[in-house]
């Protein structure tokens, strides 16, 4: 079944969705691990980073506060925002309108009609974000509690060096959701890559005339996850076996492709695929030199745990020792 023609009819119900069924896996996720040791927090601090309270507006630490650094998790030490991001938007609040990347995870609220933000690294609430206000060029305000959070000057802490994979391997929602939480990789965007228009939209991209696969980014640390761990994880979560399709998913835009950046991750590439090959498998997947990747549209962005559903055609099976 076309996936465009299965989006334009549930959107109407959920903005995004296929099925009624409750990932619970990806609720488990985002719940608080009580058994790792954190900083003590206040009785005022745990309403609301443990308990999701609110402060009062307009008297948080850092709703005016101009400072220079890092505001990082007051219960786990996470760097969470950057004050390049922090801006004024009135509201009684800290606001930002981007993370560190990684840093942030949301998940839709109790009430069912906002979306909590929440430390990656411990699950302490942190606020609300909300899109489409106007307020910067990102179009995104996150809401942050001050209590959440402390602020450490940027020459008191240093910057993680990072590296980017680029994958395609159908959908994009289940690709994003089954790499997302490996352990080292801090930021995941889904959107467009391969393709000869410029920031075509997903409908263009449907028509099969842009030339661009569903891919996604993938920003991690490599001191922490090494690129052919995800490159070989890539392969182990989508069938590589088909040719521009992924299950029901049928058409160029769904092709499997890994888009490199540089000879290092092209031959580790190749030298995956000889592995697959001489397994027995016949492998489809493209090895391209990546070229402009286009962000897709803000509802496709981290779809499964924004919604709380689960992948349609993307399964983990392992197939590396």
């Amino acid at each position: 079944m076309n996936k465009l023609l299965i989006l334009m009819s549930v959107l109407l119900i959920l903005g995004c969705s296929r099925t009624g069924t409750v990932n619970t896996a990806s609720v488990k996720n985002q719940q608080m691990d009580s058994t790792k040791k954190y900083n003590k927090l206040t009785p005022e601090e745990e309403y609301v980073i443990i308990n999701k309270g609110t402060e009062r507006a307009f008297t948080g630490e850092y709703y005016n506060f101009k400072g220079k650094g890092y505001y990082v998790c007051k219960r786990c030490d996470a760097k969470l925002y950057k004050s390049d991001d922090k801006f004024d938007s009135g509201c009684g609040w800290p606001s930002f309108d981007d993370e560190i990347p990684g840093a942030v995870k949301r998940i839709p609220d109790k009430d069912g009609m906002r979306t909590e933000i929440v430390c990656a690294n411990c699950g302490g609430h942190l606020g609300h974000v909300f899109l489409g206000e106007g307020f910067t060029s990102k179009d995104t305000r996150h809401c942050v509690n001050s209590i959440s959070i402390k602020f450490i000057p940027y020459d008191k802490m240093t910057e993680t060096k990072t590296d980017t994979a680029y994958f395609a391997g159908g959908c994009f929602w289940g690709v994003q959701y089954l790499i997302m939480n490996e352990p080292g990789v801090l930021k995941t965007t889904v959107g467009y890559i391969g393709g000869h228009k410029d920031n075509p939209t997903y409908k263009e991209v449907c028509t099969g005339t842009t030339g661009h696969a569903e891919a996604i980014e993938v920003v991690f640390d490599p001191a922490k996850v090494t690129y052919e761990k995800l490159a070989k994880l890539f392969f182990e979560i989508h069938d590589f076996t088909q040719v521009n399709r992924q299950g029901p998913d049928v058409g160029e835009q769904y092709r499997s492709g890994v888009f490199y950046l540089n000879d290092g991750q092209k031959k580790t590439a190749e030298d995956i695929v000889k592995v697959l090959s001489d397994k027995g498998y016949k492998v489809a997947t493209e090895i391209t030199k990546a070229n402009k990747f286009w962000k897709a549209e803000d509802y496709h962005q981290d779809y499964y745990n924004v919604t709380g559903k689960k992948p349609y055609c993307h399964v983990y099976r392992k197939i590396f020792d």
